[in-house]
């Protein structure tokens, strides 16, 4: 069931500025890469206001820990492809942030359906600071600088980073859930 609170409504006004900053962004116009800049980042920082709400008003919701990585990544994605369409993101960089993106979230919905919930860690909430940031400036400067080209391969290294301390954490979690599973049986050893 859907609960309307504050934290639900900043991730579905996420969503809904996804298509906002793309059509600004691929806009000839003068002010589309301003606006389009200042539209993500109002929606990155609803990423971080939701779910500080969401804790503290303990409005912690099914639907929120479901539509706030979709959201996420909607925005993250959106932009990226944006940005390579407009020659200002390589596609490789942008493939290696997309791939690292829906692996993590599809291994996540499998532990999380064997009953193994992964917290977001350092490196998760380093690699979404950066790949914010340095969308944010490659929408916002165009030619893109040799600032803005440092600080997205820097976005592409801690994402990498990022995807391998997960899933050798998810091995881990995996491996202490089975030794759980097989110790609960009627008849295992204690």
């Amino acid at each position: 069931m859907f609960t309307l609170n504050v934290p639900n409504a900043l991730t579905l006004l996420r969503i809904l500025l996804v298509p906002v900053i793309v059509v600004a962004l691929l806009d000839a116009t003068d002010s589309g890469d301003l606006l389009a800049a200042i539209v993500f980042a109002v929606a990155s920082m609803t990423d971080a206001i939701d779910g500080w709400l969401a804790r503290r008003q303990r409005a912690i919701t099914t639907f929120g820990k479901l539509m706030d990585p979709v959201a996420d990544k909607l925005l993250i994605v959106a932009a990226l492809i944006a940005l390579v369409s407009l020659n200002r993101v390589a596609a490789w960089i942008a493939m290696v942030i997309i791939a690292r993106e829906f692996a993590v979230t599809a291994t996540r919905m499998a532990a999380t359906g064997q009953g193994v919930v992964i917290a977001a860690n350092w490196w998760g909430k380093a690699k979404t600071i950066v790949q914010v940031v340095a969308i944010f400036f490659a929408i916002a400067f165009d030619p893109t600088p040799l600032a803005v080209d440092l600080l997205l391969y820097a976005a592409v290294a801690i994402t990498v980073i990022s995807g391998i301390d997960y899933f050798f954490g998810l091995r881990r979690l995996m491996r202490e859930a089975e030794a759980r599973r097989v110790a609960s049986r009627p008849g295992a050893p204690s």
